[in-house]
């Protein structure tokens, strides 16, 4: 009798855990970039390829597949981080903003950046970088994330350390954390970003993870 009993209330905190869960854990789908610390992400605007600033340099990836389609050096005084990414309304270019707010655009299909921006109306200008909290006085050695938070419904989803995810309810009171394992780097803020019915997170040693939202 007491066996079942302690099954039967197993098995209701178990089904009350799981109704509890704004993001399904673990995630479904992975895709695995350059062994490097993911620090923001942007989805094309036909949503079939994502773009991942890494600690170095960016990637474009084919969403369907997950296969990289191709690599985006980048470098600003000694700095490889690429902390803002972004595609222009018809996903024919990018753009790759660092720490001290260089900006620069590829073309998907290009081997090398465009040598102007004047053309490029749709990149921020100077000031709208420095809203950023990007700016010229930031030294290589500052980190900057701007995909920290975002909100599922009346939820609240924000980066903690270690790269672990942490889900709000609207009084503040944590109710689900993300634990995306592997990350050693105790400074990583994972970028969030919200696609269609999917969270989207990155991790320090170079995986983007979907989890389903529900």
């Amino acid at each position: 009798m007491k066996l079942a009993l302690s099954v039967a209330f197993a098995i209701v905190v178990a089904l009350q855990t799981a109704s509890a869960q704004v993001v399904v854990d673990p995630p479904e789908r992975t895709i695995r970039t350059t062994k490097a610390e993911v620090v923001s992400m942007a989805i094309s605007p036909k949503g079939d390829r994502i773009l991942v600033g890494l600690d170095k340099g960016a990637e474009l990836y084919d969403l369907e597949t997950g296969k990289k389609i191709h690599s985006f050096p980048y470098n600003e005084d000694g700095g490889t981080a690429v902390y803002h990414v972004a595609f222009n309304e018809n996903g024919e270019y990018v753009l790759l903003i660092g720490h001290s707010g260089k900006r620069v655009v590829w073309a998907v299909k290009g081997d090398r950046p465009e040598p102007s921006l004047q053309q490029h109306r749709w990149v921020p200008d100077p000031r709208a970088v420095k809203a950023m909290g990007l700016e010229m006085s930031n030294s290589t050695f500052d980190r900057f994330y701007q995909q920290q938070q975002l909100k599922i419904g009346d939820h609240t989803v924000q980066s903690g350390k270690n790269g672990m995810v942490e889900v709000l309810d609207p009084k503040g009171e944590s109710i689900q954390k993300l634990d995306p394992g592997a990350n050693k780097d105790q400074h990583h803020r994972a970028p969030l970003l919200r696609w269609e019915e999917w969270l989207l997170t990155g991790t320090d040693d170079g995986r983007v993870l979907f989890y389903r939202v529900r």
